[in-house]
């Protein structure tokens, strides 16, 4: 999600009139529309997609990125108001009455929708952001935390920060890791395939191709998540067992940049290790979207979910045992 980027609203509806079964995370930043607005647009969209959607709440950290936008706010300040933003696009959804609401940022009168998220649950709504800052707005608010994917030292930090800065509410959110898992039949065939992805992705930095925006070289990114993934790219370019973080390294870590390299039994297994600290939701794409998808779906997540099967069921058998 990008100041430049489409609008991500009319994208997903664009795609739930065109499938039936695919869900959709459709990221949204605070601040542009008003959150009584953008309730009633999500819970609209809820009832369209038959309950298939989940909402990204992402607050930016780039203050010049965020100009783009005529967002003049600092970053304490924009987090502030995702906060405040995030209280009212709640009550919007849940409150059976008018409600007013004050603050700094936002002040509503007998705020009400008529129509309301199609499931008791409610629209689930994943958060990012590494910051003090996003952290707390994290605690309070989100349903699914989502990590970059870091290494499993790392994570754990990041699970115990935002478990700690939930509990004073009373809440336990998930976790969601990003990766983009490089998967073939050998694992000397996977890191090969690595390399060529690498030497594509340089020439494409190189030629200033916008299929690649990286961050400004030699600058420290301005948000916390890409400086904690070239943190961890500084440590090496294979961590823990098989985490590849060259591509975070070219590109400043802009974004989701750090993959998971073998065979699907490797990266499954490699997986499991984030799913033991706490993580359930992981969110893959590929460097070759279409192919990747097909080879994921076929090959990388049955496994992982046939770990995870048996995890669970090992576990049930301790707990009856004890």
């Amino acid at each position: 999600f990008h100041s430049t980027s489409p609008e991500s609203i009319l994208v997903a509806q664009h795609v739930t009139e065109r499938t039936q079964r695919l869900k959709l995370m459709v990221a949204h930043r605070p601040g542009f529309t008003a959150p009584t607005l953008a309730a009633r647009q999500f819970a609209t969209l809820d009832h369209l997609s038959d309950g298939r959607i989940a909402v990204h709440i992402i607050t930016g950290g780039n203050d010049q990125e965020l100009a783009q936008d005529g967002d003049q706010l600092t970053k304490e300040e924009r987090y502030a108001r995702t906060s405040e933003y995030l209280d009212i696009l709640r009550q919007e959804w849940t409150s059976a009455k008018p409600f007013d609401y004050e603050g700094k940022f936002y002040r509503v009168t007998g705020a009400f929708s008529e129509v309301k998220p199609q499931g008791p649950d409610g629209i689930p709504v994943y958060f990012g952001g590494s910051s003090d800052a996003a952290i707390a707005v994290a605690g309070k608010h989100a349903d699914i935390y989502a990590l970059w994917g870091e290494t499993l030292a790392q994570v754990a930090e990041t699970i115990r920060r935002v478990r700690a800065a939930a509990a004073p509410y009373g809440r336990s959110p998930r976790f969601s890791l990003s990766l983009r898992p490089i998967l073939a039949d050998t694992e000397e065939d996977a890191w090969a395939k690595a390399d060529r992805i690498l030497e594509r992705a340089k020439a494409l930095h190189a030629s200033g191709e916008r299929l690649i925006r990286g961050n400004a070289a030699g600058q420290q990114p301005a948000n916390e998540g890409s400086r904690r993934l070239l943190a961890a790219a500084t440590q090496g370019k294979r961590l823990d067992k098989r985490l590849w973080t060259e591509i975070a390294t070219l590109t400043g870590a802009s974004g989701n940049s750090t993959s998971l390299v073998g065979t699907p039994d490797q990266v499954a297994e490699a997986m499991l290790d984030y799913y033991d600290l706490g993580v359930t939701t992981f969110l893959i794409r590929g460097f070759d979207p279409l192919e990747d998808a097909f080879h994921y779906g076929r090959d990388l997540i049955p496994r992982v979910r046939a770990l995870v099967a048996e995890r669970e069921s090992g576990t049930r058998r301790v707990q009856a045992a004890e």
